[in-house]
């Protein structure tokens, strides 16, 4: 009984070790991280990482589910001080420099809301796993609040759905990114796209 407790107090220090190799691998080099090298980093041998994190995308995911969370609570945060228009631009606007500066999440975010997942994937050395993802639920329901208090407030067209909103976000920030590399131009994006969701005038 001594040593299966000490096994388990063992696992989780890995597991938390794990993570925090993993949150400075990939802010360093992105998605793309040698998953071989954060275990080596982090002392453990490459069977243990896949054993807490079999796919590259668990591992993703288990990194930034901090970081979801907190980009999800500010909506509320901005919904009780904002005009529910202003809310929902604001919160994009968090989110797009999100994507920007925090290496890895739009990787998470764009199979979330791609809708036609090709499966796990995530090698030791691959690209970014494909495939749908829970992770991003967070941000599903955060869009969901906004985006209905806009429709009822009038200031965003009715046959806008959440998904949309997140999926133009993704675009936002990626073409933000393109344009210097930093995301400064993601204010002036955001404007020309939310131009377009409001309701046309009869």
């Amino acid at each position: 009984m001594v040593r299966a407790r000490a096994m388990r107090a063992d696992a989780r220090r890995n597991h938390a070790r794990l993570l925090e190799v993993a949150v400075e691998a990939f802010a360093t080099y992105g998605e793309g991280a040698s998953l071989d090298d954060i275990a080596k980093r982090a002392g453990v041998g490459s069977g243990t990482l896949y054993r807490h994190f079999p796919t590259r995308r668990a591992l993703l995911e288990a990194a930034y589910a901090d970081r979801i969370d907190a980009i999800a609570g500010r909506a509320g945060e901005l919904a009780e001080r904002l005009p529910p228009g202003e809310a929902l631009t604001e919160w994009l606007y968090e989110l797009g420099t999100g994507m920007i500066r925090i290496r890895g999440l739009r990787a998470l975010l764009g199979p979330a809301v791609g809708g036609d997942g090709d499966g796990d994937g995530g090698g030791d050395d691959g690209g970014p796993a494909g495939g749908t993802t829970d992770c991003c639920e967070p941000l599903k329901g955060a869009v969901a609040r906004l985006v209905g208090a806009a429709q009822a407030a009038g200031t965003l067209r009715r046959d806008i759905e959440p998904v949309d909103v997140l999926r133009l976000a993704h675009g936002v920030a990626t073409a933000s990114e393109l344009a210097d590399g930093e995301g400064k131009h993601i204010r002036r994006y955001l404007g020309l796209l939310t131009e377009g969701l409001r309701p046309r005038q009869p």
